[in-house]
C-alpha cells in the first residue's frame, strides 16, 4: 500500500489558492480559525479501505494529550483543508470537545489524489511553535542595466505563538540599486509576534545582470547578444 501513496507534509493545494483567503500586508494569515468536524475512529488497519469507500477519511490527533483517532467526511474536509491550508490553526470539534491543531501531514493517493489519512498535530495556543514560511519577494529593483533579481533563499525558518503563525512574508526587493546590492535575512521585516530564526547573513536575493558576448566568446559564454552580428568562424582543422 506505501508504493500508491504520496507523503504531503505541510502541502495540499496550490498557494495561490491558499492565498486567496488570506489577506494582510507582508503576510499571509487569517483572521480567525477554521472548524473541521470529526468523529471518534474505531476503525483502524487494513479495514480503513472500507472507511474509505463510505466516504470518510480517517486521520490522527497527536500532541498535547494522548493520539486519537478520528474519521471526517471527505467533501467537508477537503473545502476545509482548503481556506486552512497547512499553516493556519484549526479547531476540531471532536467527541463533544474542540482541540486546537495544525495540519502536519496529509497523505494522498498517487495516481487518484484522493485524501487517505491526515495528521494533526495539537497546540497550546499560549507555548511558541516553529515552523517554515515561504519567502515572497515583492516591488521592483531599480538596476538600470538588463538583467532579472534571482531569488537563492526559498524558505525561513520562524518562530511564534501559533496563532501569530503565517505561510507568507514578503520580502520588498526596492532596495536592489545596483549589481552590487544584495538581501540578505537581515533585511527581512518580520510581522509581529514572528521570530526569524535563521542566520542573518544568509543571502535571499540579488541582482545578476545579463552578459554579453563578444566575437570569438560566443561558445565558450553560451549568451549572445542580439546587438552583435557573427560574420566569421573558425574552421575545422580537418577542413583545413
Amino acid at each position: 500500500m506505501a508504493a500508491f501513496l504520496v507523503i504531503v507534509s505541510w502541502l495540499l493545494v496550490e498557494k495561490e489558492q491558499i492565498a486567496e483567503n488570506f489577506i494582510a500586508k507582508g503576510i499571509t494569515k487569517m483572521a480567525d480559525h477554521i472548524t473541521i468536524v470529526a468523529e471518534p475512529r474505531d476503525v483502524v488497519g487494513k479495514q480503513v479501505r472500507a472507511l474509505r469507500r463510505d466516504g470518510w477519511v480517517p486521520g490522527v490527533v497527536y500532541g498535547q494529550n494522548e493520539p486519537v483517532n478520528v474519521q471526517m467526511e471527505w467533501k467537508a474536509l477537503r473545502r476545509a483543508l482548503r481556506e486552512a491550508g497547512t499553516s493556519h490553526l484549526v479547531d476540531l470539534q471532536v467527541d463533544g470537545g474542540v482541540r486546537t491543531v495544525l495540519v502536519r501531514e496529509i497523505q494522498q493517493h498517487a495516481t487518484r489524489g484522493d485524501i487517505v489519512h491526515v495528521d494533526f498535530m495539537e497546540v497550546d495556543t499560549k507555548t511558541e511553535i516553529t515552523a517554515e514560511a515561504d519567502i515572497v519577494l515583492v516591488g521592483h529593483h531599480k538596476v538600470n542595466v538588463p538583467g532579472a533579481v534571482i531569488q537563492t533563499q526559498q524558505t525561513v525558518n520562524i518562530s511564534c505563538l501559533p496563532d501569530d503563525l503565517v505561510a507568507e512574508i514578503e520580502v520588498d526587493i526596492s532596495s536592489i540599486a545596483s549589481v552590487h546590492d544584495l538581501v540578505h535575512v537581515s533585511n527581512i521585516v518580520a510581522p509581529k509576534g514572528v521570530t526569524i530564526l535563521d542566520d542573518d547573513d544568509i543571502l535571499v536575493a540579488r541582482y545578476e545582470a545579463e552578459r554579453v558576448a563578444v566575437e570569438g566568446e560566443e561558445e565558450e559564454m553560451g549568451v549572445y547578444s542580439p546587438e552583435v552580428e557573427v560574420i566569421s568562424r573558425a574552421k575545422d582543422e580537418d577542413n583545413f
